[in-house]
């Protein structure tokens, strides 16, 4: 005995729910994501987090020292050690962690925290847009 099973309206469902990697949901999730974040994200000018945008389930930061600060350690150049370096020139991860102001609430690892804050909270959002 064999069967087969037609799953191609599962996809229609998800789809029409707005559950697919580019729905609405996970457009409202990536928003969500973004909206919490900015309480635990380094702020100083605001650059940081204004350039933050969702994508498919990704936050991207498009200033080039987000990862930097993401990870709170202080970075210094190959040549002198100094935490100032030429343009174009390598620097390293140094063993020392970054201060940021408004901390403990802002700081590195911002996404976790606000994850381990927000999560459920965004996730029961998430569910209640389903169906609208």
């Amino acid at each position: 005995m064999s069967f087969s099973v037609d799953l191609s309206s599962l996809d229609v469902l998800k789809k029409s729910q707005g559950l697919g990697k580019e729905g609405r949901i996970q457009r409202y999730i990536d928003q969500e994501v973004i909206r919490r974040m900015a309480l635990f994200t380094p702020f100083g000018t605001g650059a940081l987090q204004n350039s933050a945008y969702g994508k498919n389930g990704e936050v991207i930061y498009t200033v080039p020292y987000a990862k930097f600060l993401y990870y709170g350690k202080v970075m210094v150049s190959t040549s002198t050690g100094s935490t100032w370096a030429r343009a174009g020139e390598e620097k390293v991860v140094a063993n020392r962690a970054l201060t940021f102001k408004g901390a403990p609430m802002r700081g590195s690892y911002w996404f976790l925290r606000m994850k381990a804050h927000y999560g459920r909270e965004i996730l029961k959002g998430a569910g209640r847009q389903i169906g609208k």
